[in-house]
């Protein structure tokens, strides 16, 4: 099971890039250089295989092997760093089967997409089935991935996250990359932060997502300017409003 209990924690987490050589081999000693980059930055935790990790790209075991790979360099600070994993597939069962996988190799929590290879088939209630069939045997905390660019234009509403989750105890967060302040702000205010993390999926509506109740951010951005957002939040989570806004306005 995870290693960690409740939710991810709130803070900026980075979806990590994944690095190849010429002949398209993983690079891990530029994976390592770059989560020791953003852990220096003091990020709170990393997210594996998200839309920026080219998991789509990668055989099984190079996933796990990546994985594995981050998990023991973040062991390498002296803080405790949450990994979510990507673990989506079109069907229960290999999502299950990644999912294991990332537990064993050091994962806290999966990251998982609606399937959408049939996306007009794709009803709430076929969802909330495929969420609920996922959980009931997940060996990971859930978190909903809502990202409809790469889902087939699916876009989860906030009545169905929030169904989920207090239907669901296992389902801990959602990631919403749609860019949807009401969305986000309608989850925020049905759940409660002891139980499930509503995180901004984009780094321009970060300071927004704080006001509106987000755990934080999961964003590309981070790649690139961690410190930038670390202390955009830590301005924010000092009532410093201003500092907070004048730093969102260099991430646009």
């Amino acid at each position: 099971m995870s290693r960690v209990s409740g939710p991810p924690p709130h803070g900026v987490y980075a979806p990590a890039i994944t690095f190849f050589d010429g002949q398209e081999n993983i690079d891990f000693d530029s994976i390592a250089k770059h989560v020791q980059r953003l852990l220096n930055a003091e990020i709170t935790g990393l997210v594996v295989h998200g839309s920026n990790g080219e998991a789509t790209h990668l055989s099984d075991k190079e996933r796990v092997e990546i994985i594995s790979y981050i998990r023991s360099t973040a062991n390498l600070f002296e803080r405790q760093t949450p990994i979510i994993a990507g673990c989506s597939s079109n069907s229960v069962r290999q999502t299950l089967e990644l999912i294991s996988q990332a537990q064993l190799a050091g994962a806290d929590y999966a990251l998982v997409l609606p399937p959408s290879y049939w996306a007009a088939a794709m009803t709430k209630p076929i969802i909330k089935s495929f969420y609920r069939d996922v959980v009931a045997e997940s060996k990971l905390p859930i978190v909903i991935y809502n990202f409809p660019n790469v889902a087939s234009g699916m876009d989860i509403d906030s009545d169905l996250i929030v169904e989920l989750a207090r239907e669901l105890p296992n389902i801990s967060g959602v990631k919403l990359t749609c860019g949807n302040l009401g969305k986000l702000q309608r989850v925020t205010a049905a759940l409660t932060t002891d139980n499930f993390s509503a995180f901004a999926g984009k780094a321009d509506f970060m300071l927004p997502g704080l006001v509106c109740g987000s755990a934080g951010l999961i964003a590309a951005l981070a790649n690139v300017v961690p410190r930038v957002h670390v202390e955009l939040l830590r301005a924010y989570s000092a009532g410093d409003l201003e500092r907070a806004a004048a730093i969102q306005k260099s991430l646009f």
